[in-house]
């Protein structure tokens, strides 16, 4: 596990690359503080996401400690479409629009601005397409002359580097880590790589969480009970939550809920985009449900979509595709004459190369390797989905797998707070960090029982060289009964629950004997 950040280069908060590095980011900065000096006025235009409503509290919380008022417009996803666009700028009244997280296919929108004499500047992370917008500047570190050694960043780090410039150009005192806190959670939340600066950043930020230095943390803390926030919670309890607000009905909410100031504001907001979040499991589980009813076995691609299918969840429900069928998914959600899907991949398939070989039947798409959205005309689904069949059919079948191998056998008393902390030591997981899965053989099922609303859930505990240990297995889809030997691969994770420690076994896989 050591070896996989033998290459780091940037393993201390000390050694994070300049702001300058980025491409344009001086020019941006100049042009914001000249517009600072004239008094222009300036929008920022967020996203609904998690990157996009962390890069927007980040942007509006900057300007706002130093004295500088601006407009900011998280888009609605339902009323005003992703980003910035020609139909959000009929209610722009702006001298200089800053884009967070969004903004590097909007050609159109960029054409707008110019012909209204519009300063446009981008800050965006996703795949630079072949036409790039006509704007003032753009600050993207997928572009390819730029300098920035850290290409896979999120577009939270992008809008907090615009920020360092800016500082940088203020001649400012500013503390820019005062932000690592929610940093930490965007870079989690866009399944960025956590490795080099990325991990180096969620590791602080992490530490802040618990800190509660913000007070919502110590909000969302009590609420939940919690004495302590794990590495997990991230993309399994704060994501979600910040994500259920746009996905649901307005991302504004979020992060007017990261942005409060005041215990009883911030638990009122916490309660309402909790209310959200269950809401989005309930429609999530339904419109999951009816894409599996479509899904077929010969094709090497999932391509489903339903009318009125809630343009909200059909990203999550691509995602849930993915894992059950080990292929990638697109779902579209068709309303109003269009459809607009969300595409999840599997393994090392660059999703977004596959949906651009069909540009000429879309209308519009954007994305990176793993996830992409786009829109496309009802009529033109069906040749849509015939296509990627045929291009998915010639990809390797190695290339469908994900290579976190399993890292080897383990007797059960070497399931241990030593090893724990060991695994601990190494934490975050996530992308290109998977959490390490180990093989334990032969053990004995002495007890089993069901779990979770929809009775999905399957607890187990399993008895091997004497040792008893815990074990549960979302959402499993083999039949086990108390008696039974089993071998399973499993991630090994640390239980709490009331004041006592335990280690437990999240299974991924299992095989009867």
């Amino acid at each position: 596990m050591a070896a996989r950040f033998a290459d780091d280069t940037c393993s201390s908060l000390s050694e994070i690359p300049a702001p300058f590095l980025l491409k344009d980011n001086e020019k941006a900065a100049k042009r914001i503080k000249q517009a600072i000096e004239n008094n222009e006025k300036i929008t920022v235009v967020g996203d609904y996401d998690v990157d996009g409503v962390v890069s927007s509290t980040i942007m509006h919380a900057f300007f706002t400690d130093i004295g500088i008022d601006i407009t900011l417009i998280i888009p609605n996803r339902f009323r005003d479409g992703y980003g910035i666009n020609e139909k959000l700028l009929e209610r722009i009244d702006a001298d200089l629009i800053i884009t967070v997280d969004n903004g590097i296919s909007a050609v159109g929108a960029a054409r707008v601005c110019k012909e209204r004499g519009i300063d446009l500047i981008i800050t965006d992370h996703h795949t630079v397409p072949e036409t790039i917008p006509d704007a003032f500047a753009i600050v993207n570190p997928k572009q390819s002359d730029c300098t920035f050694p850290h290409p896979e960043i999120c577009g939270a780090q992008v809008a907090w580097y615009l920020c360092a410039a800016l500082k940088e150009y203020l001649q400012i005192e500013y503390r820019l880590a005062k932000f690592l806190d929610l940093l930490a959670i965007a870079i989690v939340a866009d399944m960025m790589e956590l490795k080099g600066m990325n991990r180096t950043m969620v590791r602080a930020g992490f530490k802040m969480i618990n800190q509660e230095k913000r007070l919502i943390f110590s909000v969302i803390k009590r609420y939940f009970r919690k004495s302590v926030f794990k590495s997990d919670d991230i993309a399994f309890l704060l994501a979600p939550i910040i994500n259920s607000a746009g996905r649901i009905e307005d991302a504004t909410l979020a992060y007017e809920m990261l942005s409060s100031q005041n215990e009883e504001d911030a638990l009122m907001k916490l309660e309402y985009i909790v209310g959200l979040n269950n809401r989005r499991k309930e429609i999530e589980l339904e419109i999951f449900n009816k894409a599996c009813a479509l899904c077929h076995d010969r094709a090497d691609i999932i391509v489903v979509w339903g009318e009125g299918w809630h343009e909200g969840v059909i990203g999550i429900v691509a995602a849930r595709l993915t894992r059950r069928y080990g292929k990638p998914a697109i779902v579209f959600s068709v309303e109003e004459g269009k459809a607009k899907g969300s595409a999840r991949s599997v393994g090392s398939i660059h999703i977004l190369n596959l949906i651009a070989a069909q540009k000429e039947l879309l209308i519009g798409y954007g994305g990176h390797q793993g996830a992409a959205g786009m829109a496309i005309e009802p009529k033109n689904l069906e040749m849509f989905r015939s296509n990627l069949e045929k291009e998915a059919a010639k990809i390797p079948k190695d290339a469908f797998v994900e290579k976190s191998e399993v890292l080897g056998e383990i007797a059960a008393d070497a399931i241990n707070f030593e090893l724990l902390d060991i695994l601990e030591r190494y934490e975050p997981y996530g992308q290109k960090n998977p959490q390490p899965k180990f093989l334990l053989k032969n053990a004995y099922v002495s007890a089993n029982r069901l779990l979770g609303v929809n009775a999905n859930h399957l607890k187990m505990t399993l008895i091997s060289d004497s040792q008893t240990l815990e074990s549960i297995y979302f959402n499993f889809d083999t039949q086990v009964e108390q008696g039974e030997h089993i071998d399973v691969v499993c991630n090994i994770s640390k239980n709490e629950f009331r004041g006592n420690i335990t280690p437990q076994l999240m299974v991924q896989e299992l095989y009867k004997n």
